[in-house]
């Protein structure tokens, strides 16, 4: 487990820790009940039978009834991490809309350029795409795919979402480290998955804005609206930049 880097990830962290835990107690019980009783009514003689118990009702409901209980404590707790993690504010500090495509990752800064435009990055299988965030700052991801289900995690953040197509999965993350991560696509998408990888680097908020600014040197990596065509979106037939109207830019 990496050490976490963002608002959301001591809730993950800690039902982490709990389930382990759980997990051994109830291991050590069980296990330790059956070699108990393989030790405890082994057969001592080679002239008896043991006793044949047929059944036992206490025992039967209590094995019956402490498993409904761990279920009920188990799903308290997920539910419970799960609206801690998924809660958003209507007011994130930045969005940025990612698009999961075979095999690699465009991350659109939507509307951070000037003049309200879209700095993007698109990443190809040879080339790792590297998502710039800063820190201390609300990040709203707001995951497209074109093709197939993929799936966005960066590991120290301890978030993942599936990337679904014809439909837009968002959550909202506040990076608290500085420093470089990793990301990667944990849903087998395809021939190529395991070259579904991602650098996250996160800055200063000066940083972060420097990064844009020099981002938007290149007219190649802005356009007026999210691209949300795919990998190789300028090169690729079919996959040409479009806005979530479908207009071509």
């Amino acid at each position: 487990m990496p050490a976490p880097a963002s608002d959301r990830a001591p809730a993950i962290f800690e039902l982490w820790k709990g389930a382990w835990i759980a997990a051994a107690a109830v291991g050590v019980l069980t296990w330790g009940l059956m070699f108990y009783a393989a030790w405890r009514y082994r057969r001592r003689s080679t002239n008896l039978v043991p006793v044949q118990t047929r059944y036992n009702l206490p025992l039967e409901i209590f094995y019956t009834i402490a498993p409904i209980l761990m279920v009920i404590v188990f799903f308290f707790h997920t539910v419970n991490t799960q609206n801690t993690v998924l809660e958003t504010k209507d007011d994130p500090d930045l969005v940025i809309d990612v698009v999961g495509q075979q095999w690699s990752w465009t991350f659109n800064y939507s509307e951070q350029g000037e003049g309200g435009t879209t700095p993007y990055v698109v990443g190809t299988t040879n080339e790792l795409p590297k998502l710039v965030l800063p820190v201390d700052r609300t990040v709203e991801f707001r995951l497209h795919s074109p093709d197939v289900i993929h799936s966005f995690q960066v590991d120290a953040f301890l978030m993942k979402m599936d990337v679904i197509p014809g439909r837009v999965n968002e959550f909202q993350v506040t990076p608290t480290k500085i420093g470089d991560f990793r990301g990667k696509c944990f849903e087998l998408c395809g021939v190529y998955h395991s070259r579904m990888l991602f650098d996250v680097e996160v800055v200063s908020g000066a940083d972060y804005d420097a990064y844009l600014a020099e981002l938007q040197q290149d007219p190649d990596n802005v356009a007026k609206a999210p691209v949300l065509g795919g990998s190789n979106v300028n090169t690729q037939p079919g996959l040409d930049p479009f806005t979530p109207e479908g207009e071509n830019q």
